[in-house]
């Protein structure tokens, strides 16, 4: 399932030396902010209040958008110097603006535009045991689960934590968990809670005590009856944002299928085809994945590989050939220039096969282990693999997918053509945990699997918004398995 990144963003909007349009004054300046909303449609989000006579404005009224990683989000600004009240712009005169993307604002963009999140970073965490549980079952000892609540302004109780169920345990210690502080009392310290023990019993839910009212600004550990807090705290909670706008830098890396099964690529039937527009699934994955990252990589060099394909000049089958024909130098300047190095590459390699993966996953791996020996939050990896069919090397993958998560990197797959692609569903791991030959489980989810047919008629950033949808979720989980804040961490809360 996909953890969609939808947070509120805040622009704060300064300008310099502004055009001075009216006579006898300075203008009286305000900014307005426009999304795209496609097909060169644009429609207003928010503006700023005006500013009167000021050409060096700074205006206090902070712009609100939301903000997704997965789309990539035109915007316009547009100052304008206001002389009536009405909210109709065209009777006042244009001062200046320009086009960017969210992902530049919140990337490399520097004043006079900043962005900052609104949102409270802070998160509860608790770990709570039992001890002497009384005996429910008839036929065996208690399965026992906790519930805590919080109360709405209306006096009613809501549900904001169920810990996992301990099966036949009269002494059970439920796993630490961590709770947003939003969640857990809508940023409210003396917000009462209450918590209770339950137990499964006859398949059905049965509340055998209500333990204790607690106040979330008691002391962080104590023994309430039977029943030990063990841990409770309140830590920082950051979030994909507080990383990227950090500082950390998404690397892109490309690796495309060149096997013997897409067909010759001077056929129209084969998936390699270029088409009268110059376009073919391949490049399609390229463009609607690759015009959503590049705004987090501030260099724009992308590795790009091939694999499966007898490679000049020897014509040796490779699993990991750069797709330049530089292996020192693998790097394409932007999406273009992975797309040029492609059509370049195409007539000089041969199709052949089998269809392995591990190379290139092993490949990036190497360079996201290095990042991780830095111990800070200054670099992520995202590697696509476009393909058209079963993979071969299935255990060797596994094992280098349990081996990469545990490093700064995700893993996109974008299955193209008709081929049966429930390998790929297995490497996902959405319908279970991915584990190696060994037994080993992953670290953590960092596969995202899409077959390309599912979006043949829907918008090409329909594409981009699918795959990337996971890859904000998988980032912060890296960085806190290894306890790693961002580079420039955000204010604390107040």
């Amino acid at each position: 399932m996909a953890t969609q990144c939808v947070v509120k963003v805040e622009l704060t909007i300064s300008c310099k030396n502004l055009l001075d349009k009216d006579v006898g004054s300075k203008s009286d300046p305000l900014c307005v902010l426009l999304q795209s909303t496609g097909n060169d449609q644009w429609t207003e989000v928010d503006r700023t209040e005006r500013v009167k006579n000021c050409q060096d404005p700074e205006f206090s009224k902070r712009l609100c958008i939301d903000y997704h990683f997965e789309k990539v989000q035109k915007l316009k600004l547009g100052v304008y110097d206001i002389d009536n009240k009405s909210v109709d712009l065209k009777d006042d005169d244009y001062l200046g603006g320009f086009e960017c993307t969210l992902g530049q604002v919140s990337t490399w963009i520097t004043p006079p535009i900043v962005a900052d999140e609104v949102k409270d970073n802070r998160a509860i965490v608790l770990e709570v045991e039992a001890r002497n549980l009384d005996k429910k079952d008839m036929f065996g000892k208690s399965d026992p689960f906790l519930e805590f609540f919080k109360q709405a302004d209306d006096g009613s109780w809501t549900l904001v934590h169920r810990t996992e169920v301990i099966k036949n345990n009269l002494n059970p210690s439920w796993k630490k968990f961590t709770v947003s502080v939003g969640t857990f009392c809508n940023g409210d310290f003396n917000k009462p809670l209450k918590y209770f023990c339950k137990i499964i019993l006859l398949k059905a839910q049965t509340q055998i005590r209500l333990i204790k009212k607690i106040n979330t600004a008691a002391n962080l550990s104590f023994f309430c009856l039977i029943y030990s807090i063990l841990i409770f705290f309140i830590e920082a909670q950051y979030t994909f944002l507080d990383y990227v706008m950090g500082g950390c830098q998404i690397n892109f890396t490309v690796g495309i299928d060149f096997t013997g099964s897409n067909g010759d690529p001077r056929s129209p039937e084969s998936l390699h085809y270029l088409s009268p527009d110059g376009t073919n699934q391949y490049l399609n994955a390229i463009w609607s994945v690759g015009q959503v990252i590049k705004d987090y990589d501030t260099d724009k060099l992308f590795p790009a590989f091939g694999f499966g394909a007898q490679v000049p000049p020897d014509f040796k089958v490779s699993h990991e050939f750069a797709l330049n024909f530089n292996p020192n130098s693998p790097y394409c300047q932007g999406i273009e220039g992975i797309v040029q190095a492609y059509r370049a590459a195409l007539p000089q390699v041969r199709l052949y096969g089998p269809t392995n993966f591990s190379p290139i996953i092993n490949h990036v791996a190497r360079i996201a282990a290095g990042a991780a020996q830095q111990s800070n939050a200054a670099q992520y990896f995202v590697l696509l693999i476009i393909t058209d069919g079963e993979i071969t090397d299935l255990d060797q993958t596994k094992q280098a997918i349990v081996n990469s998560s545990k490093l700064p990197m995700s893993i996109i797959i974008v299955g193209v053509g008709e081929a049966d692609f429930k390998a790929m569903e297995v490497l996902d791991g959405d319908n279970g945990v991915l584990k190696a030959p060994s037994g080993e489980p992953v670290s953590r989810d960092i596969v995202q699997f899409v077959p390309f047919k599912s979006f043949t008629s829907a918008p090409r950033e329909a594409l981009a918004q699918t795959v990337l949808a996971e890859v904000p979720g998988q980032l912060v989980s890296y960085f806190k398995m290894r306890n790693i804040i961002p580079v420039n961490p955000p204010a604390p809360s107040k």
